[in-house]
């Protein structure tokens, strides 16, 4: 069985014609069936039942079809791939991760991605959930570790890693720092914390108010550091999400588990890229980081 003769197959019933399908493969059409024959012959099965001049596919010709188209589909992405990675200007990884991530996974699997590839260039940014979604739709960004807050688009591959579980970090000064745990409406009178650049404030303030719930005031720090101190000063409590290992705390901060009526508030995470990059660099690195993160939950 050879691939020029899955070729012919394919593009007869993609076509619906022996003749088309020998015009589209620049080969006459006795040259076409001549391989269908050879082809059913080594197979030991009819593929196809003609009849005068037209013809229709048995069920073993049903199935050898849809394997084939796929078979065809995944040598042209080797094929491709295969050119890119030979390309020195593709060797690159341009990485974006959500502000509110702050544990190792990220940093381990770049260091492991850079040890077995250490030609490919790495760029790391970080942003809000509007800025990296707008950095992959420009293409500045490769792929990027974020929360969701849009439905799953069939232009994206979007690998799902895990439901974050939602944490406030407050002053121990405060009065609810010896909590077990809290609810939503136990912070109104506290002021929220929100890490955003400032063109995006507005944005993220109307996702923490409207979809997550948070109803207090808002201030707003530029990197989780700077938040970090506000609620060391008790001016206010920080929302983030467990994506990974969380870094150590000073005995100044409490964390404390977040809860919406009784249950456990989480907030999904994925990596996202776009369907037409999709390349063995950003798979290979997409699987480094799933499995970084899968170890912290083991």
């Amino acid at each position: 069985m050879l691939l020029r003769q899955i070729q012919f197959f394919v593009s007869i019933i993609d076509e619906n014609s022996f003749t088309e399908a020998a015009e589209k493969n620049y080969v006459s059409q006795s040259a076409v069936s001549q391989a269908i024959n050879a082809l059913e012959a080594d197979l030991g099965v009819k593929l196809i039942e003609r009849k005068n001049r037209s013809f229709k596919i048995t069920a073993a010709g049903e199935y050898f079809y849809r394997k084939c188209k796929s078979l065809l589909s995944d040598i042209d992405h080797i094929r491709n791939e295969t050119i890119r990675l030979g390309s020195d200007k593709e060797n690159s990884l341009h990485i974006g991760y959500i502000n509110l991530y702050s544990g190792p996974e990220l940093s381990e699997a770049i260091a492991e991605f850079s040890g077995v590839y250490p030609d490919v260039d790495i760029s790391v940014k970080s942003g809000t959930h509007e800025e990296l979604y707008n950095g992959l739709v420009s293409g500045s960004i490769d792929l990027a570790l974020n929360d969701q807050r849009r439905a799953f688009s069939d232009d994206y591959v979007n690998l799902e890693l895990k439901n974050a579980e939602c944490i406030i970090e407050m002053s121990e000064r405060s009065e609810l720092s010896s909590c077990k745990r809290l609810e939503i409406s136990d912070l109104t009178k506290m002021s929220c914390i929100i890490v955003s650049s400032k063109n995006q404030r507005k944005t993220e303030a109307e996702y923490y108010r409207n979809i997550l719930g948070f109803t207090s005031d808002f201030l707003y720090a530029e990197s989780q550091e700077e938040a970090r101190l506000m609620v060391t000063g008790n001016r206010g409590f920080l929302p983030i999400e467990a994506v990974g290992r969380l870094p150590e705390l000073s005995g100044s901060i409490k964390r404390i588990p977040l809860y919406r009526k009784k249950r456990r508030v989480t907030r999904k995470y994925c990596l996202f890229w776009q369907n037409e990059k999709t390349g063995y660099y950003i798979e290979e690195f997409a699987r480094i980081l799933q499995s970084r993160l899968e170890q912290v939950d083991a």
